[in-house]
């Protein structure tokens, strides 16, 4: 009876000196990753208003170590940016848009599924859409990056396509038409991660490459009608000539 009770005693203690063992200690590059993933998460449900005590609670760290790795908010929210943002950028799509051996279509549609393939999830949509309400921080920035890298390959692509060489500078309505395009496919990440509406696809392809393909096609025979439509001749208005008022005869009265 005395050894039941002496191996429970021990089992017991066991148990104790487990649960007691102390957290691994996680080196400088671990622990700062740590805050970030748990920043990306807290900020894409809370928005960038979101406390940094509240932050540092809900991971389970000191409000002091915290701040020992991400001094002030913004520091932290550049991090963000340069890990969710500027990190997910693939050189390889710049690459692809610019191989003289695949046609501007082609191009187009390849990077568009891979781009949405990979920004459009959860944590990227709904940061982005919470800074563009507030200070605009992480929109600026990324916008700066799509007109730098981008945009211009893709006017120039969509010139390829209507048959035009021309190495000006894109145009105001060749951007607006291109944002539209843009815009589209980014607006179907709204409808999931911000509206909450479900999106018509396979479980398999969650963002459409059917629909980004009809949404390419549209946009290069939308711009080639558009762009390339001859102006319609201005026909100047008639000036109206007033009628002469007919002279009226006075009869005189005989008298």
């Amino acid at each position: 009876m005395e050894k039941k009770s002496s191996s429970v005693k021990l089992r017991s203690a066991a148990g104790q000196q487990e649960i007691a063992a102390p957290r691994k200690r996680l080196s400088v590059e671990e622990r700062e990753k740590q805050i970030l993933a748990g920043a990306i998460q807290f900020f894409s449900e809370h928005g960038l208003d979101g406390q940094m005590r509240v932050l540092a609670r809900d991971m389970g760290i000191t409000h002091a170590l915290f701040y020992h790795y991400f001094p002030t908010k913004q520091a932290l929210i550049e991090r963000v940016y340069e890990e969710l943002f500027e990190g997910r950028w693939k050189p390889e799509w710049q690459a692809m848009l610019d191989d003289p051996a695949l046609d501007p279509e082609q191009k187009i549609v390849r990077f568009y599924c891979d781009y949405a393939d990979t920004v459009l999830t959860r944590d990227f949509v709904r940061i982005f859409i919470f800074s563009g309400l507030s200070d605009h921080y992480i929109p600026d920035r990324f916008f700066a990056l799509l007109r730098e890298r981008l945009f211009p390959r893709l006017v120039r692509e969509t010139r390829k396509f209507r048959g035009s060489s021309s190495r000006a500078k894109p145009s105001v309505r060749e951007l607006e038409l291109l944002m539209g395009l843009h815009g589209g496919i980014f607006y179907t990440g709204v409808r999931r991660f911000i509206y909450g509406q479900a999106i018509n696809t396979a479980a398999t392809d969650p963002n459409g490459e059917a629909f980004i393909i009809d949404r390419v096609r549209s946009y290069l025979l939308s711009a080639s009608a558009i762009l390339d439509a001859k102006p319609a001749a201005s026909a100047t208005p008639r000036k109206r000539v007033l009628a002469k008022p007919k002279s009226r005869t006075t009869k005189t009265k005989e008298s």
